[in-house]
């Protein structure tokens, strides 16, 4: 090899280090990560939605049942005659991804990383039996029934309570010998009934939430009639839409306050959820949660839906970004067959069902927004002794879903590597940097290797001569 090919060799060795040195020293000092944050979501057994105006006021409730489908019966206490129509769990999907509470964590108030330069067909009927079975004829009316979707619906009046759960019983609804008291109370404060059962051949995958209409402000919802078949404690969020902040009026309820709030960083996470559960225990397992009451536009609320409830939202801005509408099919059911005549009631299909779903929101309400308050409870059972009652809070503020923590523990604050320690001197150091160090690196090699050459030229001439 030639001495000049030694020299170039050495040269672009030295420059390429040089540059390895520069990329790796700048890629190392990083940025620490943004706060993380918390989403306090809980799997309830019951959600419902209730949309009230002065105008109607709709219950939307989301059915679930696992048993045989033949068996499945669900009855409502109800005043006067309803309207009831298919809803679906994108419905509920939708408010609980719009209103869901995020915690957020504090700042880490640690010292942040050195900062490197860089280089560069119609179903039949269920077979209700006639008003005039067992003797029934004249203490229970049928003042509706038609088929919604894979149900069979019959809405029931009746001063008798025995005529009442004798029809129950002889229709397929089983009433428990403990629950009966219930029915006898409603019947005795004058209420009337719904009651549903899957139609034949449908399975309880064709199962969907309903929602039910009636004229005028009703605040209230059947709370006794939802302890039948429940456990010790069961778990309801309550969705309320209308022109304002609302709260329990004859349970006892709570917030927790922000500055109540401590992020642990050995977790990640708050103490949020230890709250809540201690707040409950102290009212008996009879509180109310008031999660957040929000203003938010019914536009924003009808795209969330109409996407299949899916969407990326911001947890500071609470803004969305969009996708595509999803087919209305996978989310509801037809209503009616086309092809069945005008005697099997009208048509509606699933486009149809959605949006007159959608529209039911917000009758009476005038836009562009609407309040959302969002009411949660671990309720136990022993308390769901009484209907649950809505009042206007005398505090209409809005209350954010954004949960800003200000406290924390079991902070470690992050070690970063820094850049002197990887070769990448600070910015105020007096070394130099970039080609004018590279130069000067590169001149300093080819200096050292021609003496070297030198010196070894003089020893040879030595040799020669002796």
């Amino acid at each position: 090899m030639t001495r000049s090919a030694v020299l170039g060799v050495s040269l672009a060795s030295v420059l390429a280090l040089i540059g390895e040195r520069d990329a790796s020293a700048c890629g190392g000092c990083l940025q620490p990560p943004p706060p993380p944050t918390q989403t306090a979501s809980d799997v309830t057994d019951e959600r419902m939605l209730l949309a009230v105006s002065t105008t109607q006021s709709t219950l939307y409730d989301q059915l679930e049942y696992a048993g045989n489908p033949s068996s499945f019966a669900w009855v409502l206490p109800i005043r006067g005659t309803v309207d009831v129509g298919l809803s679906a769990d994108v419905l509920f999907d939708s408010f609980d991804a719009l209103t869901a509470t995020q915690i957020v964590a504090p700042p880490q108030n640690c010292p942040p990383p050195q900062s490197c330069p860089s280089l560069g067909g119609g179903a039949s009927s269920a077979g209700f039996a006639s008003e005039s079975a067992s003797g029934s004829a004249m203490t229970v009316t049928v003042t509706k029934q038609e088929n919604v979707g894979p149900y069979d619906t019959v809405q029931l009046h009746s001063a008798d309570t025995s005529a009442l759960e004798n029809w129950l019983t002889q229709n397929g609804f089983v009433i428990p010998a403990n629950e009966q008291p219930v029915i006898a109370a409603y019947v005795a404060e004058g209420f009337d009934f719904l009651a549903m059962k899957l139609l034949p051949n449908q399975g309880v995958q064709a199962m969907r939430p309903v929602r039910v209409t009636t004229p005028g402000a009703s605040l209230s919802l059947p709370l006794r009639m939802a302890s039948i078949g429940t456990g010790v404690t069961v778990g309801i969020t309550i969705w309320v839409v209308s022109d304002g902040r609302y709260e329990p009026q004859n349970f006892p309820f709570f917030h927790i306050d922000d500055s109540k709030l401590v992020w642990d960083w050995s977790t990640n996470s708050s103490n949020y959820t230890a709250l809540r559960n201690s707040d409950e225990g102290a009212l008996g397992g009879k509180g109310w949660e008031i999660e957040s009451s929000l203003t938010l536009n019914q536009e924003l609320i009808t795209s969330v839906i109409l996407s299949g409830g899916q969407g990326t939202f911001g947890v500071q801005q609470g803004a969305i970004s969009q996708a595509p509408p999803s087919d209305a099919t996978q989310d509801y059911l037809a209503v009616g067959d086309p092809d069945a005549g005008p005697d099997a009631g009208p048509y509606q299909s699933a486009d149809d069902v959605r949006t007159a779903d959608i529209a039911t929101l917000f009758v009476g309400l005038a836009g562009p927004n609407v309040r959302v308050t969002r009411i949660r409870s671990d309720i136990a059972h022993a308390a769901m002794t009484q209907d649950f009652l809505l009042q206007a809070s005398s505090d209409q503020s809005e209350l954010s879903n954004i949960r800003n923590v200000t406290q924390s523990v079991n902070l470690t604050c992050p070690t970063y590597q820094s850049c002197s320690a990887i070769g990448c001197a600070a910015s105020s150091s007096s070394q130099p940097r970039g080609p004018l160090a590279a130069l000067g690196a590169a001149a300093g090699v080819l200096g050292l290797v021609a003496a070297r050459a030198l010196r070894a030229r003089r020893r040879a001439s030595r040799a020669a001569s002796s």
